[in-house]
């Protein structure tokens, strides 16, 4: 009798965790907005569209030099096509830190992507 209740839990438990792992994550939809628009720049080579939410000292230190980079780096990329898998977040120093998984259509190296928001605006972008 106690192994067929163990066994039991043992299936409920693996169940239950089958479910916790195979579920979606969605991010906040303005998260989602907010990240979309910084890749679509990202593609255009548009400093301007990319810093448009971000905080006073994202506007001032994204330079043409390094919005010419990542464009360099992803912008071929995202246009043969991607796909954006939400990871989840951390709070970090008072930050959002929502990370993002990037794939590839051009089957290369996948990229993870810490967009960071504080008060609701951009406070960093950066890949790894």
């Amino acid at each position: 009798m106690k192994q067929c209740i163990g066994l039991a839990l043992l299936g409920i438990t693996l169940a239950l965790v089958a479910n916790i792992a195979t579920a979606a994550i969605d991010p906040d939809p303005a998260v989602k907005k907010t990240f979309d628009k910084m890749l679509a720049a990202i593609q255009a080579n548009d400093k301007d569209a990319f810093v448009a939410e971000g905080t006073d000292a994202v506007k001032k230190g994204t330079t043409k030099d390094i919005m010419d980079a990542l464009s360099k780096q992803l912008g071929t990329r995202l246009k043969k096509g991607y796909e954006a898998a939400y990871l989840g977040q951390l709070k970090q120093s008072e930050h959002q830190v929502h990370l993002w998984k990037l794939t590839f259509k051009d089957g290369g190296d996948d990229v993870l992507v810490r967009h960071v928001l504080k008060d609701r605006k951009v406070a960093g972008f950066g890949l790894q």
